[in-house]
């Protein structure tokens, strides 16, 4: 019997019990799915970093963390865990971030909050230019990142993506290094935003890089919010440099009332919901890496602690 203990709130217990207990009966695995368990006999852990676990050192035969989340930020740095740490990566969670980042991509390239008229004094007539002659700049090409980028590709943008490593994808043209995000900053009529969190991706966009986009760029951020400085980002909107800013993450969640992002009329505000995880299938890989482990292979995803992702 292999012993899984869910660190996670309580409302996320709710939600994944079940999905979670048909996931390992489906893989024909038997578990013992637990909220609370003596730490001697914990064989893995199913993690969320808004919950109560944060000393790994009693869980001594432990064998693997499974994090809810894509992001790994507030966990990669913990010295007290030594077992693998997988990253949050399934289809639910990648088709959700494809959809909202599609979305806004082409709310944005086909100017729909100018064209829909609230009233008759709004009658004006804007013809976009068509997807091909329209620049987008993804900026991470991870998981998510590449799979919003071969998206976009597919409804014929002109998809430019930076990485820290090269990468190659099908009607993408893929840049790295600090010369290939210069570059692919500079084509990014659409720029969006899809880095992990690590000091090196900290204010990726400053007031410098912000200076290099295309005059009436727009910005969609639902990676995270330390990879824009939101003071860099104001001016920029203020001069014109950026046209708009659509906002799912942010430094300080939820956004505090009184920040200046609230009322501008040039961001749209998202409350961190461009793709949640899902239970059903964030379970099938919770069961997937858990039975790999017991077979004997590596699990899925596992972080890279020295790259923080």
């Amino acid at each position: 019997m292999i012993t899984v203990l869910f660190a996670a709130p309580d409302r996320d217990w709710d939600e994944f019990s079940q999905a979670l207990r048909d996931a390992f009966a489906a893989a024909e695995l038997e578990v013992n799915l637990v909220g609370e368990a003596d730490p001697l006999e914990v064989d893995y852990i199913v993690y969320a970093p808004t919950g109560w676990l944060k000393d790994f050192t009693p869980y001594t035969r432990l064998k693997g963390v499974q994090s809810l989340w894509a992001g790994v930020e507030k966990i990669v740095g913990n010295e007290t865990l030594h077992a693998p740490l997988a990253r949050m990566v399934d289809f639910g969670l990648r088709e959700g971030m494809v959809e909202y980042c599609v979305g806004h991509v082409l709310r944005h390239h086909l100017g729909m909050d100018l064209d829909i008229c609230r009233s008759d004094t709004n009658w004006a007539v804007h013809v976009p230019p068509l997807a091909r002659d329209r620049s987008v700049t993804i900026l991470g090409l991870g998981a998510l990142g590449a799979a919003v980028a071969e998206a976009l590709a597919a409804l014929n943008f002109k998809v430019t993506g930076w990485s820290r490593r090269q990468k190659d994808l099908a009607g993408v043209r893929c840049l790295a290094g600090q010369e290939g995000l210069d570059e692919a900053l500079r084509a990014g009529e659409i720029v969006v935003l899809l880095l992990p969190q690590t000091p090196e991706t900290d204010n990726v966009l400053d007031a410098k890089r912000l200076a290099l986009l295309p005059a009436g760029a727009c910005i969609i951020n639902p990676g995270r919010g330390p990879l824009i400085d939101d003071d860099a980002l104001l001016a920029a909107l203020g001069r014109g440099q950026v046209a708009h800013a659509t906002l799912d993450v942010f430094r300080i969640e939820p956004l505090p009332k009184d920040h200046p992002f609230w009322a501008h009329p040039q961001v749209t505000v998202t409350p961190h919901i461009a793709s949640d995880t899902r239970p059903a299938s964030a379970a099938r890989l919770v069961a997937d890496n858990i039975g790999r482990s017991e077979a004997g292979l590596p699990m899925l995803h596992v972080v890279d602690r020295g790259a923080g992702y």
